[in-house]
Protein backbone atom coordinates (compact mmCIF):
# COMPACT_ATOMS: atom_id res chain seq x y z
CA UNK A 1 0.00 0.00 0.00
CA UNK A 2 1.41 3.37 -1.04
CA UNK A 3 0.24 6.86 -0.15
CA UNK A 4 1.58 10.37 -0.45
CA UNK A 5 3.19 10.23 2.98
CA UNK A 6 4.04 6.55 3.29
CA UNK A 7 5.47 3.83 1.07
CA UNK A 8 4.88 0.24 2.07
CA UNK A 9 8.22 -1.40 2.95
CA UNK A 10 9.57 -4.04 0.63
CA UNK A 11 11.13 -7.37 1.65
CA UNK A 12 14.54 -5.85 2.45
CA UNK A 13 13.00 -3.00 4.43
CA UNK A 14 10.84 -5.43 6.40
CA UNK A 15 13.87 -7.54 7.25
CA UNK A 16 15.79 -4.42 8.29
CA UNK A 17 12.90 -3.28 10.51
CA UNK A 18 12.81 -6.70 12.19
CA UNK A 19 16.55 -6.49 12.91
CA UNK A 20 16.22 -2.95 14.30
CA UNK A 21 13.31 -4.01 16.50
CA UNK A 22 15.20 -7.01 17.83
CA UNK A 23 18.25 -4.85 18.59
CA UNK A 24 16.08 -2.33 20.41
CA UNK A 25 14.50 -5.06 22.55
CA UNK A 26 17.94 -6.48 23.40
CA UNK A 27 19.35 -3.06 24.32
CA UNK A 28 16.28 -2.22 26.42
CA UNK A 29 16.54 -5.55 28.23
CA UNK A 30 20.24 -4.94 28.93
CA UNK A 31 19.47 -1.47 30.33
CA UNK A 32 16.76 -2.87 32.60
CA UNK A 33 19.08 -5.67 33.74
CA UNK A 34 21.86 -3.14 34.47
CA UNK A 35 19.48 -0.98 36.51
CA UNK A 36 18.24 -3.97 38.50
CA UNK A 37 21.80 -5.08 39.25
CA UNK A 38 22.87 -1.61 40.36
CA UNK A 39 19.80 -1.19 42.55
CA UNK A 40 20.34 -4.60 44.08
CA UNK A 41 23.98 -3.76 44.80
CA UNK A 42 22.80 -0.68 46.71
CA UNK A 43 20.19 -2.77 48.59
CA UNK A 44 17.39 -0.69 47.07
CA UNK A 45 15.40 -3.79 46.15
CA UNK A 46 15.33 -5.20 49.66
CA UNK A 47 11.84 -5.94 50.89
CA UNK A 48 12.37 -3.83 54.01
CA UNK A 49 12.47 -0.68 51.85
CA UNK A 50 9.23 -1.51 50.02
CA UNK A 51 7.39 -3.09 52.97
CA UNK A 52 5.96 0.18 54.44
CA UNK A 53 3.87 0.83 51.33
CA UNK A 54 2.16 -2.55 51.65
CA UNK A 55 1.99 -3.14 55.40
CA UNK A 56 2.07 0.24 57.15
CA UNK A 57 -0.96 2.47 56.58
CA UNK A 58 0.80 5.46 58.16
CA UNK A 59 3.03 5.76 55.11
CA UNK A 60 -0.12 6.61 53.17
CA UNK A 61 -2.20 8.48 55.72
CA UNK A 62 0.67 10.62 57.03
CA UNK A 63 2.66 11.32 53.87
CA UNK A 64 1.35 10.13 50.51
CA UNK A 65 -2.39 10.80 50.71
CA UNK A 66 -2.04 14.33 52.18
CA UNK A 67 0.51 15.14 49.47
CA UNK A 68 -1.78 13.71 46.79
CA UNK A 69 -4.66 15.77 48.20
CA UNK A 70 -2.65 18.99 47.93
CA UNK A 71 -1.57 18.09 44.39
CA UNK A 72 -5.15 17.47 43.28
CA UNK A 73 -6.37 20.59 45.09
CA UNK A 74 -3.87 22.88 43.36
CA UNK A 75 -4.49 21.20 40.00
CA UNK A 76 -8.29 21.39 40.35
CA UNK A 77 -8.28 25.08 41.30
CA UNK A 78 -5.91 25.86 38.43
CA UNK A 79 -8.06 23.93 35.94
CA UNK A 80 -11.28 25.62 37.05
CA UNK A 81 -9.75 29.08 36.64
CA UNK A 82 -7.51 28.47 33.61
CA UNK A 83 -10.12 26.82 31.36
CA UNK A 84 -12.65 29.67 31.19
CA UNK A 85 -9.90 32.28 31.26
CA UNK A 86 -8.14 30.59 28.34
CA UNK A 87 -11.43 30.38 26.43
CA UNK A 88 -12.05 34.11 26.93
CA UNK A 89 -8.59 35.10 25.72
CA UNK A 90 -8.72 32.62 22.84
CA UNK A 91 -11.99 34.07 21.60
CA UNK A 92 -10.76 37.63 22.21
CA UNK A 93 -7.80 36.97 19.92
CA UNK A 94 -10.28 36.32 17.11
CA UNK A 95 -12.13 39.60 17.66
CA UNK A 96 -12.63 42.04 14.77
CA UNK A 97 -11.83 44.92 17.14
CA UNK A 98 -8.15 45.81 17.32
CA UNK A 99 -8.49 47.18 20.86
CA UNK A 100 -9.63 43.70 21.97
CA UNK A 101 -7.47 41.51 19.75
CA UNK A 102 -4.08 43.18 20.27
CA UNK A 103 -4.11 43.38 24.12
CA UNK A 104 -5.35 39.79 24.31
CA UNK A 105 -2.58 38.59 22.01
CA UNK A 106 -0.01 40.54 24.04
CA UNK A 107 -1.14 39.00 27.32
CA UNK A 108 -1.21 35.48 25.88
CA UNK A 109 2.21 35.70 24.24
CA UNK A 110 3.74 37.30 27.34
CA UNK A 111 2.65 34.69 29.85
CA UNK A 112 3.15 31.83 27.38
CA UNK A 113 6.81 32.81 26.98
CA UNK A 114 7.70 32.93 30.69
CA UNK A 115 8.64 29.70 32.50
CA UNK A 116 5.99 28.70 35.00
CA UNK A 117 8.63 28.49 37.75
CA UNK A 118 9.43 32.20 37.43
CA UNK A 119 5.75 33.08 37.64
CA UNK A 120 5.38 30.97 40.79
CA UNK A 121 8.37 32.66 42.43
CA UNK A 122 7.16 36.15 41.50
CA UNK A 123 3.65 35.34 42.71
CA UNK A 124 5.07 34.07 46.01
CA UNK A 125 7.02 37.32 46.48
CA UNK A 126 3.96 39.42 45.62
CA UNK A 127 1.78 37.56 48.11
CA UNK A 128 4.48 37.93 50.77
CA UNK A 129 4.97 41.67 50.22
CA UNK A 130 1.56 43.03 49.31
CA UNK A 131 -1.09 40.69 50.73
CA UNK A 132 -2.10 39.25 54.07
CA UNK A 133 -2.00 35.62 52.88
CA UNK A 134 -0.58 33.47 55.67
CA UNK A 135 2.76 31.74 55.36
CA UNK A 136 1.09 28.32 55.34
CA UNK A 137 -1.24 29.21 52.45
CA UNK A 138 1.25 31.24 50.43
CA UNK A 139 2.83 28.29 48.56
CA UNK A 140 -0.60 27.08 47.39
CA UNK A 141 -1.58 30.55 46.21
CA UNK A 142 1.72 31.00 44.38
CA UNK A 143 1.53 27.59 42.68
CA UNK A 144 -2.06 28.16 41.55
CA UNK A 145 -1.26 31.67 40.27
CA UNK A 146 1.69 30.47 38.22
CA UNK A 147 -0.23 27.52 36.79
CA UNK A 148 -3.25 29.67 35.91
CA UNK A 149 -1.25 32.38 34.14
CA UNK A 150 0.81 29.96 32.08
CA UNK A 151 -1.82 27.36 31.25
CA UNK A 152 -4.57 29.88 30.52
CA UNK A 153 -2.27 31.34 27.86
CA UNK A 154 -1.62 27.91 26.35
CA UNK A 155 -5.31 27.02 26.48
CA UNK A 156 -6.13 30.30 24.76
CA UNK A 157 -4.02 29.20 21.79
CA UNK A 158 -5.70 25.80 21.82
CA UNK A 159 -9.14 27.41 21.74
CA UNK A 160 -8.14 29.79 18.97
CA UNK A 161 -6.63 26.98 16.87
CA UNK A 162 -9.69 24.79 17.43
CA UNK A 163 -12.07 27.49 16.22
CA UNK A 164 -9.91 28.32 13.22
CA UNK A 165 -9.78 24.63 12.26
CA UNK A 166 -13.50 24.66 11.42
CA UNK A 167 -14.50 25.15 7.77
CA UNK A 168 -15.24 28.76 6.81
CA UNK A 169 -18.58 27.58 5.50
CA UNK A 170 -19.83 27.31 9.07
CA UNK A 171 -19.34 31.02 9.66
CA UNK A 172 -20.63 31.96 6.22
CA UNK A 173 -23.80 29.91 6.73
CA UNK A 174 -24.39 31.60 10.09
CA UNK A 175 -23.96 35.01 8.51
CA UNK A 176 -26.34 34.05 5.72
CA UNK A 177 -29.16 33.43 8.18
CA UNK A 178 -28.48 36.69 10.00
CA UNK A 179 -26.61 35.56 13.12
CA UNK A 180 -24.31 38.05 14.78
CA UNK A 181 -20.70 37.10 15.43
CA UNK A 182 -21.33 36.50 19.11
CA UNK A 183 -24.26 34.23 18.32
CA UNK A 184 -22.19 32.39 15.71
CA UNK A 185 -19.36 31.83 18.17
CA UNK A 186 -21.63 30.73 21.00
CA UNK A 187 -24.09 28.59 19.09
CA UNK A 188 -22.11 27.18 16.15
CA UNK A 189 -18.33 27.47 16.36
CA UNK A 190 -17.60 26.69 20.00
CA UNK A 191 -19.84 23.59 20.27
CA UNK A 192 -18.26 22.09 17.15
CA UNK A 193 -14.68 22.93 18.08
CA UNK A 194 -14.86 21.39 21.56
CA UNK A 195 -14.43 17.87 20.19
CA UNK A 196 -11.39 18.90 18.14
CA UNK A 197 -9.85 20.75 21.08
CA UNK A 198 -10.48 18.09 23.72
CA UNK A 199 -7.29 15.99 23.24
CA UNK A 200 -5.07 19.08 23.43
CA UNK A 201 -6.98 20.42 26.42
CA UNK A 202 -6.60 17.12 28.28
CA UNK A 203 -2.87 17.08 27.52
CA UNK A 204 -2.61 20.50 29.09
CA UNK A 205 -4.58 19.39 32.13
CA UNK A 206 -2.10 16.54 32.60
CA UNK A 207 0.68 19.13 32.45
CA UNK A 208 -1.06 21.10 35.20
CA UNK A 209 -1.12 18.04 37.46
CA UNK A 210 2.58 17.38 36.92
CA UNK A 211 3.67 21.02 37.22
CA UNK A 212 2.40 21.22 40.79
CA UNK A 213 5.63 19.40 41.65
CA UNK A 214 7.60 22.55 40.73
CA UNK A 215 6.05 24.38 43.64
CA UNK A 216 6.91 21.53 45.96
CA UNK A 217 10.60 21.49 45.11
CA UNK A 218 11.11 25.27 45.05
CA UNK A 219 8.46 26.90 47.24
CA UNK A 220 7.95 24.15 49.79
CA UNK A 221 4.41 23.41 48.69
CA UNK A 222 3.36 20.19 50.43
CA UNK A 223 2.40 18.26 47.31
CA UNK A 224 3.05 14.62 46.45
CA UNK A 225 6.73 14.74 45.49
CA UNK A 226 7.54 17.00 48.43
CA UNK A 227 6.32 14.18 50.69
CA UNK A 228 9.16 11.91 49.53
CA UNK A 229 11.83 13.50 51.72
CA UNK A 230 10.10 13.05 55.11
CA UNK A 231 8.73 9.69 54.01
CA UNK A 232 12.18 8.43 53.06
CA UNK A 233 13.65 9.73 56.32
CA UNK A 234 10.96 7.98 58.34
CA UNK A 235 11.45 4.59 56.69
CA UNK A 236 15.18 4.14 56.35
CA UNK A 237 16.35 6.10 53.31
CA UNK A 238 14.16 4.23 50.79
CA UNK A 239 14.26 7.08 48.28
CA UNK A 240 14.06 4.88 45.18
CA UNK A 241 11.03 3.04 46.52
CA UNK A 242 9.33 6.32 47.48
CA UNK A 243 9.84 7.90 44.07
CA UNK A 244 8.68 4.71 42.35
CA UNK A 245 5.43 4.67 44.32
CA UNK A 246 4.91 8.39 43.67
CA UNK A 247 5.49 7.84 39.94
CA UNK A 248 2.90 5.04 39.92
CA UNK A 249 0.40 7.36 41.64
CA UNK A 250 1.00 10.06 39.01
CA UNK A 251 0.52 7.49 36.23
CA UNK A 252 -2.78 6.34 37.72
CA UNK A 253 -4.08 9.89 38.16
CA UNK A 254 -3.10 11.03 34.68
CA UNK A 255 -4.30 7.82 33.05
CA UNK A 256 -7.67 8.24 34.77
CA UNK A 257 -7.90 11.83 33.54
CA UNK A 258 -6.99 10.82 29.99
CA UNK A 259 -9.42 7.88 29.99
CA UNK A 260 -12.23 10.13 31.20
CA UNK A 261 -11.50 12.62 28.44
CA UNK A 262 -11.40 9.85 25.83
CA UNK A 263 -14.79 8.61 26.98
CA UNK A 264 -16.18 12.14 26.90
CA UNK A 265 -14.80 12.72 23.41
CA UNK A 266 -16.49 9.55 22.14
CA UNK A 267 -19.78 10.63 23.68
CA UNK A 268 -19.53 14.04 22.06
CA UNK A 269 -18.73 12.56 18.66
CA UNK A 270 -21.55 10.04 18.96
CA UNK A 271 -23.98 12.79 19.90
CA UNK A 272 -23.13 14.74 16.76
CA UNK A 273 -23.74 11.88 14.37
CA UNK A 274 -26.78 12.37 12.17
CA UNK A 275 -29.43 9.73 11.76
CA UNK A 276 -29.13 10.12 8.01
CA UNK A 277 -32.90 10.56 7.59
CA UNK A 278 -33.98 12.16 4.33
CA UNK A 279 -37.18 14.20 4.03
CA UNK A 280 -39.38 13.51 1.06
CA UNK A 281 -40.93 16.25 -1.00
CA UNK A 282 -44.34 15.52 0.49
CA UNK A 283 -43.12 16.43 3.98
CA UNK A 284 -42.05 19.93 3.02
CA UNK A 285 -44.64 22.68 3.44
CA UNK A 286 -44.26 24.93 0.43
CA UNK A 287 -47.13 27.17 1.42
CA UNK A 288 -44.93 29.39 3.52
CA UNK A 289 -46.87 28.82 6.76
CA UNK A 290 -46.09 27.01 9.95
CA UNK A 291 -42.70 25.44 10.56
CA UNK A 292 -42.10 24.47 6.96
CA UNK A 293 -42.16 20.73 7.67
CA UNK A 294 -45.24 18.58 8.02
CA UNK A 295 -45.32 15.30 9.95
CA UNK A 296 -45.06 12.11 7.98
CA UNK A 297 -47.97 9.71 8.43
CA UNK A 298 -47.06 6.16 9.20
CA UNK A 299 -48.04 3.55 6.64
CA UNK A 300 -51.00 1.38 7.57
Amino acid sequence: MTSVLFDAPGPRAKARNIVYSALFVVVAALVVWWLVVKLDDKNQLDWIKWKPFFTDSQAWTTYLLPGLGQTLLAAAISMVIALPLGAVFGIARLSDHVWVRVPSATVVEFFRSIPVLIMMIVAYAVYAQYTSVSTDDRPLYAVVTGLVLYNASVLAEIVRAGILSLPKGQTEAAQAIGLRKGQTMRSILLPQSVTAMLPAIVSQLVVIVKDTAIGGSILGFSELINAVRPLSAAYGANTIACFTIVAVIYIIVNFTLTSLATWLEKRLRAGKKSTGAVLSAATVDTGGTGTGVQPVKADA
